[in-house]
């Protein structure tokens, strides 16, 4: 059975204008990482472990499943 590829996308930008703006190093703040980690995330360079995306889910009190989405890969 062949596994098609994913691809993790976020509405992490959204969420931080909907939040008054958040910075991406007040969000960094919150989560425990750095801003260059969120940077990374958010332009979906760099997927987060598990537990990151929880905390990032958390800082805006939403579940993980409205600020992650794993869709199949284009092509």
């Amino acid at each position: 059975m062949a596994t098609e590829p994913l691809t993790i996308h976020n509405r992490i930008r959204t969420l931080r204008f909907e939040a008054g703006e958040m910075t991406q190093q007040a969000l960094a703040d919150r989560v425990g990482v750095s801003r260059q980690t969120i940077n990374a995330i958010e332009a979906a360079r760099y997927s987060p472990s598990l537990e990151v995306a929880f905390r990032i889910a958390r800082a805006f009190g939403k579940p993980l499943d409205e600020v992650f989405q794993c869709l199949p890969s284009p092509g």
